[in-house]
């Protein structure tokens, strides 16, 4: 039996985006299997009280300058394309959530949100509005109208509540962030470690 891991990501998450690229692969060495969580970060850091991405930076990795230019050097290590959307691109967190979360609950999570990392990320997407992420949606094989009244329903929002407390009660603080028996990976760059636990727990 495979072994599964939550993977709680934000499509807003430049690190999410660079981490999801590798998921494939990892499962495919590793033989395990990613439930992709979509969740929305900025929810997660309101309940925690303290938002590292308001107001001036508390340390030098925050600034925007070198995330971008981090970010350009995960992009080039991965061998995959990133183009910075600060400035580029207008949205709104909790609706990029909500989409990835009505994907889900449709049995398309990952397709769907590779297409709106791809638009965020790649792409030159300047809104990510409703429109957009039904069409990216129908992309991926989901009818548009039946994408747009899940985006929209109560469940849904339900369901996005309930990987907030998922999230929450397995203490998770940000993402990308990566849960296996119990224990936390943050980060495209705890990757590595998150590999060589599996390597060292395979069987168990």
């Amino acid at each position: 039996m495979k072994r599964t891991i939550d993977f709680f990501f934000a499509i807003g998450s430049r690190y999410s985006y660079l981490a999801s690229t590798q998921l494939e692969s990892l499962e495919q060495e590793m033989g395990c299997h990613f439930d992709w969580l979509p969740i929305d970060s900025t929810a997660l850091l309101e309940h925690r009280g303290v938002n590292p991405f308001m107001g001036s930076p508390i340390s030098g990795q925050y600034e925007w300058g070198y995330r971008e230019l981090d970010a350009m050097r995960w992009a080039s290590l991965y061998g995959v394309p990133f183009r910075e959307p600060r400035g580029r691109v207008h949205f709104d967190p909790r609706l990029l959530a909500l989409a990835a979360t009505a994907a889900k609950r449709l049995n398309h999570v990952v397709a769907c949100s590779r297409a709106l990392f791809a638009g965020m990320f790649v792409e030159a997407v300047t809104e990510f509005d409703e429109s957009e992420c039904a069409r990216r949606a129908q992309g991926c094989g989901i009818n548009p109208e039946i994408f747009r009244t899940e985006l929209s329903s109560a469940p849904t929002a339900e369901s996005l509540q309930a990987t907030l407390e998922r999230a929450l009660l397995a203490r998770v603080f940000g993402v990308p962030s990566f849960v296996v028996d119990g224990q936390v990976f943050w980060g495209n760059d705890r990757l590595i470690l998150l590999r060589n636990y599996l390597s060292a727990h395979a069987g168990t």
